[in-house]
């Protein structure tokens, strides 16, 4: 198969989506994904964003760890009656 449309949605923007990471600061890197920080909206290359993500996975599971768990209250079971 051809692979003509691939990189097509890259090809309008300025300098074919590469520049200038907000997060690494790498220059002429495709920075395709918008990240909010400090409050800003910039662009952010692709290892940094799966870095981001994988950071908030891992406090997420800290997180739940570390929540206090519910005790279920011990249900009382009777001797069955003997005949």
């Amino acid at each position: 198969m051809s692979k003509n449309h691939r990189g097509s949605g890259i090809r309008s923007l300025a300098n074919h989506g590469r520049g200038v990471c907000g997060i690494c600061g790498k220059a002429d890197i495709k920075v395709l994904y918008e990240h909010e920080v400090n409050g800003q909206t910039t662009n952010i290359c692709k290892f940094c964003k799966a870095a981001l993500k994988n950071k908030a996975r891992i406090e997420a599971r800290k997180a739940v760890k570390e929540a206090p768990v519910e005790e279920a209250p011990a249900e009382e079971t009777e001797a069955p009656a003997e005949a």
